[in-house]
């Protein structure tokens, strides 16, 4: 018989293995059309900025990478919280979560940070086959800087974001209350 607590956790897992491979492949399709997209400035456009078009395409792309990567994770927590919290229960996110940091070799990087951060500076020097202006070097150093922070930023919170998602829904878990009136008066709608 399959209870609604199996079949949640089911659900889950399936959720998870389904954004993770969605996170490679979008990180893949993102690749592949922004190379085209610069490939056919480098070619076709003597306008510097219109390499902000790429750009922006791969700021799209690792965003939506981050989201899978920030959904996924959350629900492994949440996982961990409702149905790994007693002997015998599985225990893969609990193990998981305990294993990561110390994995020998273990530097997998699931946000793609790094090859985005190398076509980062890829899709900058191409910029500069245009010839820029110097208001054009100064537009194009800022904005590919802004996504350069951003891919830092997102790797400085995707290290805490385990820790922080435990502990949140840990709390939330063991002290679940159905909202209410803060004043201890009820609303009409709220007593029908």
């Amino acid at each position: 018989m399959v209870t609604n607590r199996v079949a949640e956790f089911t659900v889950l897992r399936q959720t998870i293995a389904a954004r993770g491979t969605a996170r490679v492949v979008l990180f893949a399709s993102t690749v592949a059309i922004w190379a085209t997209l610069a490939t056919v400035h480098g070619l076709f456009s003597d306008l510097p900025l219109l390499s902000l078009i790429p750009l922006c395409m791969l700021g799209a792309g690792y965003e939506a990478v981050w989201a899978l990567h920030v959904g996924a994770e959350r629900i492994g927590r949440f996982i961990q919280v409702a149905h790994e919290t007693e002997p015998g229960q599985a225990s893969w996110e609990t193990t998981v979560m305990r294993l990561g940091p110390g994995l020998p070799g273990g530097g997998v990087n699931p946000l793609f940070s790094l090859v985005f951060g190398a076509v980062c500076l890829v899709n900058l020097g191409a910029a500069f086959a245009a010839e820029p202006l110097p208001v054009e070097v100064m537009l194009l150093f800022a904005a590919h800087a802004a996504f350069l922070v951003r891919l830092a930023q997102t790797r400085i919170l995707a290290s805490r974001q385990r820790g922080a998602d435990l502990a949140a829904l840990a709390t939330a878990r063991s002290g679940f209350a159905v909202p209410g009136p803060t004043n201890g008066t009820s609303s009409e709608a709220e007593r029908s």
